[in-house]
């Protein structure tokens, strides 16, 4: 697999904030002055696993067809939390690793990560993408997720976003699995938060 990549377009404080501590991730990073700039220098492995980060404010981005929506990441102006920065870039790093996948099994299903469709040997569901990626997260590793590590992971951190809004996905999630495959365990709920159960 060709090493991951984080791009970053005219935003030169940020790049210089993480290449100080370039140290600690596995990632290239490359700066940009412009879009012009990169696309020339990045659009002949724009399919690679990789994430353009870019200001809010820089809208012309957002408008280009050649860029692929999973692999943006916009930021508002500095300062920002460091700490935040690095776990939205690693965790769109992780989602490109998941999307260039075309099927993976989880328990007793698969999921289509390109079609979106959750099934088992009789039954299909579609999913929205926020259901794939909060089943993608929940997969990732035996650990719980809370509502706070969901809501920055699956929506980015959003003020306006409140955690009603996780719940609610989750709940309709866990209905559909249940409807679909008579399955109420496959999401479980504890204290400790939201995982998916292992099978043995």
């Amino acid at each position: 697999m060709s090493k991951q990549v984080v791009n970053i377009i005219e935003f030169p404080n940020l790049f210089n904030i993480l290449h100080e501590v370039n140290h600690l991730f596995e990632f290239e990073m490359f700066n940009y002055g412009n879009y012009k700039d990169f696309i020339e220098k990045f659009q002949p492995n724009i399919t690679q696993n990789s994430v353009i980060i870019f200001k809010k404010d820089n809208n012309t981005l957002l408008q280009k067809k050649d860029l692929i929506k999973s692999k943006i990441l916009v930021f508002d102006s500095l300062p920002l939390s460091l700490e935040k920065i690095i776990d939205q870039i690693n965790t769109c790093l992780i989602k490109q690793k998941y999307y260039s996948q075309s099927k993976f099994a989880i328990n007793s299903y698969n999921l289509d990560l390109n079609s979106k469709i959750f099934s088992d040997k009789n039954h299909k569901l579609k999913l929205t993408e926020k259901e794939t990626e909060i089943i993608l997260l929940l997969n990732k590793d035996k650990k719980a997720k809370n509502i706070i590590t969901l809501q920055n992971e699956v929506w980015g951190y959003s003020a306006e976003l409140d955690t009603h809004t996780v719940e609610t996905h989750i709940y309709r999630l866990r209905k559909k699995i249940k409807e679909t495959f008579n399955d109420d365990d496959f999401i479980i709920n504890s204290k400790s938060g939201y995982r998916i159960k292992k099978l043995i």
